[in-house]
């Protein structure tokens, strides 16, 4: 059984979704592109999700994000339902879209590792040598360059929803990126990010060159068949963190909180289950709030 999520207002999380047997499912295409930043936009606004940066790769998907509105659950089913139909539906397909058990969301505990984050998921196509700069990947690569300035704007995809009759999606959907919490403005967080950027991709170029490797490049990314997979095999069992700090003591406190909330989560779990309806479960308790009315304490 999967351990409870603390869901909280105003955490910044790194998102991260993968596509079922590690297959190329999300191939950067112009459909491609379209149909996922349609959708997360209509998806954030709708579930009142902040989007710092973004980073689409051909197998799986890298968000930077504050939950503004502690719904982060009911965003990511809604975002992974509708994204899993429509690209099925692009891809001519049936089965299962994402790899099982789900997302993984690590809450950032500080801006330094909210930079560190967005910089990680920026430069992942040059990690992975697909091209020399992250600029350069054709998929869906959302910067901060111009966070708070300009909203990238999706045309509904036509393949999926139709022009008329019932449906509610708008025609258009835009989304903004905007600085996270920690950042005096959206031009500190920008210069931040690209320092950094730019020492990362650099790194992993002479990485790439050390060990006799090159770049596929854009073409080649594009040219590869979206049911093909990585001839290199999936690490097996790596770690599944719920949080991310690299201040030792700051990340003991962060660890030390969620400790007792799973503890007090389990006492109030097990006064429900014996009947006691006034349980009081602790903040950030999601499930039972949502689907059963408990009651929750105030975060402190």
């Amino acid at each position: 059984m999967t351990a409870p999520r603390q869901v909280l207002a105003g955490t910044t999380y790194l998102l991260t979704r993968r596509c079922a047997q590690r297959q190329f499912l999300l191939r950067p295409s112009k459909a491609t592109n379209q149909t996922f930043g349609y959708l997360l936009a209509v998806a954030a606004r709708r579930f009142d999700i902040q989007v710092h940066a973004c980073c689409v790769m051909s197998n799986h998907v890298h968000l930077v994000a504050t939950d503004r509105g502690a719904q982060l659950p009911a965003f990511f089913q809604y975002l992974d339902s509708l994204t899993g139909r429509a690209m099925n539906a692009l891809l001519h397909r049936e089965e299962d879209f994402w790899a099982p058990p789900g997302y993984s969301a690590v809450a950032l505990s500080s801006p330094n590792d909210i930079v560190d984050k967005v910089v990680y998921l920026l430069a992942n196509p040059v990690a992975a040598g697909l091209v020399r700069r992250g600029r350069m990947w054709p998929g869906l690569w959302l910067a901060p360059a111009r966070a708070g300035a300009v909203e990238f704007e999706f045309a509904r995809p036509a393949h999926f929803f139709r022009k008329r009759g019932a449906s509610t999606m708008p025609e258009r959907a835009s989304l903004g990126l905007v600085a996270p919490p920690g950042f005096d403005s959206p031009e500190q967080f920008e210069r931040t990010v690209r320092s950094a950027l730019e020492a990362r991709e650099s790194l992993a170029e002479l990485e790439l060159r050390a060990a006799g490797r090159g770049f596929l490049g854009a073409a080649g990314v594009m040219a590869q068949h979206p049911l093909t997979r990585p001839r290199r095999p999936a690490p097996f069992r790596g770690l599944n963190p719920r949080v991310a700090c690299r201040d030792k003591w700051r990340r003991i406190q962060v660890l030390g909180q969620l400790v007792q909330f799973l503890q007090d989560y389990r006492l109030a779990f097990a006064r429900w289950c014996a009947g006691g309806r006034d349980a009081v479960f602790p903040p950030g308790t999601y499930l039972m709030r949502v689907l059963h009315g408990a009651t929750c304490a105030a975060p402190g």
